[in-house]
């Protein structure tokens, strides 16, 4: 019954991250109070992806590391040089313009896994970039965040590598420990922990609309145009990669949405740490906007076959 009620929350994801982005916009002093909690929150999210995955999950990862490694580099050339492309083609300021690159260089989205499944793509090999990818963020996000925008702002590269560690991979390796020792209870909640991943994803939606608020006016339109685009670009540019690849269709479809779909929740809780509440604006549209698209694209791809 459990597992019934968090997989039906799971799928209503962008519901919640609209919800979350009224209340934030309508009511921000609900949410601005749990600003200091966001690393928390995102650890213990993390540690219940951990305990989701299993052994299983890396057996493709082992049976075919070329692809994934071709996957995992198409993810992280493609988006952190179209972030900086379009910051400097829409002559965003500096720290939306930060934001944008921060959104290209995080790892890919779990929800992905979730979108291949519905597209009837490659699903073995989704969770294989996206847990490969999420692994090397510690090095990749700090080092192309610093590579792409260090010409905006200054980028404090070792504090952000420290950040990743403990928000992201020891969490994962700790909840990855649960799972081994506590199998039998964890699999009786196991659709818990996608679920409290989408109501964080929601959350750090709204409160970052919410710190905003004010200025979101001003600069709506010209962010969410880097935003479509840099989605759009994203979709189309894995898509094509993975013909490149000679990959076959299931796959390419797979690669689209890995590139297309970025855990732009950490790229936000990352901005908000590090950098400011308004470089973290592009992170939140991002990670509403990507699940939006993805899930369109999901039904379209799933109705051809």
């Amino acid at each position: 019954m459990i597992n019934r009620i968090a997989d039906w929350f799971t799928r209503k994801l962008v519901l919640w991250v609209l919800s979350a982005v009224a209340l934030g916009y309508l009511w921000p002093q609900s949410l601005i109070g749990f600003r200091p909690y966001t690393e928390w929150l995102f650890a213990v999210t993390m540690f219940g992806i951990g305990a989701v995955l299993s052994s299983e999950d890396f057996k493709p990862v082992l049976k075919s590391p070329q692809s994934v490694l071709l996957g995992t580099a198409a993810q992280f050339a493609i988006m952190p040089l179209s972030g900086f492309l379009l910051a400097k083609m829409l002559h965003l300021p500096a720290e939306l313009a930060l934001g944008v690159i921060l959104v290209g260089a995080t790892p890919g989205a779990m929800a992905s896994n979730v979108i291949s499944y519905l597209a009837k793509a490659d699903v073995a090999y989704s969770v294989a970039l996206t847990t490969t990818s999420t692994l090397l963020s510690p090095l990749l996000t700090p080092l192309f965040t610093y590579i792409f925008a260090h010409s905006f702002i200054e980028i404090k590269f070792l504090p952000m590598v420290t950040s990743i560690v403990k928000m992201v991979i020891l969490p994962l390796f700790l909840g990855m420990l649960a799972r081994h020792y506590f199998r039998e209870k964890i699999e009786k909640i196991i659709k818990v922990f996608p679920a409290l991943s989408s109501l964080f994803i929601a959350f750090i939606c709204g409160l970052v609309v919410a710190l905003n608020k004010d200025y979101l006016a001003g600069i709506t339109l010209m962010v969410f145009a880097a935003v479509f685009l840099h989605n759009l670009a994203g979709l189309i540019l894995g898509y094509g990669t993975g013909r490149l690849y000679r990959f076959d269709t299931k796959r390419c479809r797979t690669l689209s949405f890995e590139v297309g779909m970025q855990n732009a929740g950490l790229g936000a809780v990352l901005a908000l740490k590090h950098f400011s509440a308004a470089t973290a604006i592009p992170n939140a549209l991002f990670a509403t906007w990507c699940i939006i698209t993805a899930a369109i694209l999901a039904e379209f791809w799933r109705k051809r076959g």
